[in-house]
């Protein structure tokens, strides 16, 4: 393999180069936007040499009118088939399906067509791609914009990496549209979301010492590994950023501001060998965010020190008396609905479940929730 560069780089240099000359020439008058969205390592900047060995190389994507599509599609695959290099900065610029795989792999050649990885739709057809979302208009929010239970139903992984990544040329403006409508939830949605992950974190706290004082020391484990992942979530909305998949959710949690800080305490709290050690680096990590949500002045101050459970030896937050201070000041009418009727959030904050948050198709069924 060739020198390692980002992916992100080597697909803008690729079309810069290779790609846009060709377009230049051949349909001048062509509007589109290109860019490297949607999926990939590389799309999240995390990309390292081991991810070259599926999906990654020299490509991109162009999003084009509907018309243009129709008319145009067929003529820019054959254009790029026969008039792109055989390869790009070392790589080669050919992909062929991986059996038994969704993915594709780099396959070098010097003869014959360019199995490129441009792939050509229009920014509809993304967003019914990835997010099973219907929208009038070009840019597919042109008349309808996304409700409370859309945004709850987007699967917060995809909002990461169709925000992420980079538009190498924005002829139609449409993709710059739609990445700007997605950049971040709405306030209310946000408050929203904030309060259940407080929630969350409330009916598990004290947990950690419960478990430990009968013995279970695995289950104190689990539970402070799952609090830990809870409260690095809360940190996600806390600072305003989506959280990555599960591979990427470590590695994205130490791109935050408050990484430096809780990290320390995480670790700690991973590698103590007894609950009671276990539960003074959590105490910690709660009075952190803590002291980060009174700093965002959404609610009256918040007491930001732990204290016990009831009348229990275990030191807690009380994630509650968050949550419903961020509850009340929601002032969207639907939204209000929602968070006076179920404290479930998003789909991402209610399951684990893979499948259930990449099976977009689902999102009309899982919007019920939320009626």
């Amino acid at each position: 393999m060739p020198e390692f560069i980002p992916g992100l780089e080597l697909s803008r240099l690729f079309y810069l180069e290779a790609v846009k000359p060709i377009l230049d020439a051949q349909f001048p008058d062509l509007r589109y936007d290109a860019a490297l969205i949607g999926y990939g390592s590389e799309v999240l900047g995390f990309d390292t040499p081991l991810s070259r060995d599926h999906s990654w190389g020299p490509r991109l994507r162009l999003f084009l009118r509907g018309d243009d599509l129709s008319r145009y599609g067929d003529l820019i695959d054959q254009a790029l088939r026969r008039g792109l290099p055989y390869s790009f900065r070392g790589y080669p610029t050919s992909f062929v399906p991986i059996p038994g795989e969704s993915s594709r792999a780099l396959e070098a050649r010097s003869e014959g067509e360019v199995e490129h990885f441009v792939g050509l739709s229009t920014v509809g057809e993304l967003l019914r791609h990835e997010l099973a979302y219907e929208g009038d208009g070009s840019d597919g929010f042109a008349q309808r914009s996304p409700t409370p239970a859309d945004w709850l139903t987007f699967p917060q992984q995809k909002l990461r990496v169709l925000t992420a990544g980079a538009v190498f040329h924005s002829g139609l403006g449409e993709l710059d549209a739609v990445r700007q409508r997605l950049s971040y939830y709405p306030r209310d949605v946000w408050l929203y979301l904030l309060a259940c992950q407080w929630m969350r974190i409330s009916q598990e706290e004290p947990f950690v010492g419960r478990t430990g004082d009968v013995g279970d020391d695995l289950g104190s484990r689990v539970i402070a590994a799952r609090l830990i992942r809870d409260v690095m979530m809360l940190c996600f909305l806390v600072e305003r950023v989506y959280a990555p998949y599960p591979k990427w959710f470590g590695t994205g949690f130490s791109r935050l501001k408050c990484a430096s800080t809780l990290t320390p305490l995480f670790q700690e709290a991973l590698s103590a060998e007894g609950w009671r050690e276990r539960e003074k680096p959590l105490s910690e990590a709660y009075q952190t965010v803590a002291e980060m949500h009174n700093a965002l002045t959404i609610t009256g101050p918040v007491p930001a020190t732990v204290s016990l459970f009831h009348e229990r030896p275990y030191r807690v937050i009380h994630g509650e008396k968050f949550a419903e201070a961020i509850r009340e000041r929601i002032e969207d009418a639907e939204v209000r609905r929602i968070a006076h009727k179920t404290w479930i959030g998003s789909i991402v904050q209610f399951s684990d479940s893979t499948d259930l948050r990449e099976a977009t198709q689902l999102r009309s069924v899982l919007k019920q929730l939320y009626a």
